[in-house]
């Protein structure tokens, strides 16, 4: 399965329909801010590596995590990093603006705290906030402010961009989230289908520095804003495992993937699959296949 989209992938899959560029931030992270007149009628369902807020203009459903939710009137909608979602435009004409930023650019400066616990971005919460008019006014006059902005010379300006950004959040806290998220009738089968292929997003791991992230179900049941005995029970009955033992499956798959085809020693490999001691992954191994690693990789010699 693919890897979360990149900001660069982001650029790449809308090239042509945005206004301009990808807007150089050395040294403090990533910001732009762009209309949605151009954009695509249909996002992909997929996570992304970035943040992103969106005033969305135009009827559609937003598919998120396991629920869906039908977007029939001006609404903000705040994505993470952590949680897959995509949007299907029921209007032709789709106005509003967005931004998307790294977690890097937010955090010089801010107040606000860890943005991943934060009410608007926090896995599990409602993402979506529905505005009235005056609510619809004061963020729209926000947006137009950070277009200004970001086109403008002045030295100072990616400042001036954090702090409208500041004032989006700010407002939207003001305001309650959407709770009339919709569940699909096959609730089981696409839950199970998420926690698939969320997992296989996990590998290949093709560093020791870039280790695995998720590790427990609890950890993929955030991942998916849903709560892990709605995936455990899922992924039962649909796999007919749990999900402990899918993930132990999955980790078994690639430590004799590394085993056999790397030259990393066994702390490398224990460190790359999420152990903090080489020592747990060789008890791990030993508990899952009857056998230490060295063992395996003993006999290719």
């Amino acid at each position: 399965m693919d890897a979360p989209e990149t900001i660069s992938e982001f650029y790449k899959r809308n090239a042509g329909n945005l206004g301009f560029a990808c807007s150089k931030t050395p040294g403090i992270g990533h910001f732009n801010v762009f209309t949605r007149e151009h954009c695509s009628q249909i996002t992909p369902y997929t996570r992304r590596d970035y943040y992103k807020i969106s005033l969305m203009i135009g009827k559609g459903k937003l598919h998120y995590a396991d629920k869906w939710m039908y977007l029939d009137r001006p609404a903000l909608l705040f994505s993470n990093p952590a949680v897959p979602y995509s949007w299907e435009a029921e209007d032709e004409k789709q106005t509003g603006w967005f931004c998307l930023f790294s977690d890097q650019f937010l955090q010089n400066g801010n107040r606000l705290g860890n943005i991943q616990d934060s009410q608007l971005f926090k896995v599990g919460g409602s993402p979506v906030f529905f505005l009235d008019e005056l609510q619809q006014n004061t963020v729209s006059d926000i947006f137009q402010k950070m277009m200004v902005e970001i086109k403008s010379d002045y030295i100072h300006k990616y400042d001036m961009l954090r702090a409208y950004l500041h004032l989006l959040i700010h407002e939207t806290m003001k305001i309650n989230p959407a709770e009339n998220f919709e569940h699909y009738q096959n609730a089981s089968q696409r839950v199970a289908s998420l926690f698939m292929e969320l997992l296989e997003r996990q590998f290949p791991i093709d560093s020791p520095d870039a280790f695995l992230k998720l590790k427990t179900p609890t950890d993929y049941a955030d991942s998916l804003s849903i709560h892990v005995n709605s995936l455990n029970r899922a992924v039962k009955e649909i796999t007919g495992k749990t999900t402990s033992q899918q993930i132990a499956s999955r980790i078994i798959q690639e430590a004799n993937a590394l085993l056999q085809h790397t030259d990393w020693n066994i702390s490398e490999i224990a460190y790359g699959l999420g152990f903090e001691e080489p020592a747990y992954f060789t008890n791990y191994f030993k508990k899952q296949t009857g056998f230490a690693p060295n063992r395996l990789r003993n006999s290719l010699v």
